[in-house]
């Protein structure tokens, strides 16, 4: 096996401002209809502590077990970057990092989302995650 770790790279546009799509992040009735939500999931809780230096924990059961995502806030600068370590402890212990930029763009905006550290293997299933999440935040914020 190898230390092998690649970034994951998803871009998606938004018709919601920037400071909505930021705010979306970070507030956790919003949060909890998008952030690591499966169609089947059922959410069990989600706590967000939206400060630098500040953790967030979500629990969604699937299929009868609880599947917790955690982080740490590294970065907030409102309303274009949100930096924050990952780990599901399920699946691995390791952390890894998430970048989000977020930009105007026209009346919109658009988010620039890299993951870093992602096992190989692992890269076109964590596309495919985040793609389908960031779908669920445009389904959330349209205006």
């Amino acid at each position: 096996m190898t230390d092998e770790r690649t970034t994951v790279r998803v871009t998606r546009g938004f018709l919601s401002k920037p400071e909505k799509i930021y705010d979306a992040w970070l507030t956790p009735a919003i949060a909890t209809k998008f952030l690591f939500s499966t169609p089947d999931g059922e959410m069990q809780k989600v706590e967000i502590d939206a400060k630098e230096g500040g953790t967030f924990t979500v629990i969604e059961r699937r299929k009868g077990e609880d599947i917790e995502h955690t982080g740490t806030y590294e970065k907030l600068r409102r309303p274009d970057r949100i930096v924050f370590t990952f780990k599901v402890p399920k699946f691995s212990g390791e952390e890894t990092r998430v970048t989000l930029d977020i930009t105007r763009d026209g009346n919109g905006s658009q988010i620039t989302l890299l993951h870093e550290g992602v096992l190989p293997d692992y890269a076109e299933k964590t596309e495919n995650g985040w793609t389908k999440m960031l779908n669920g935040l445009a389904a959330v914020v349209m205006d």
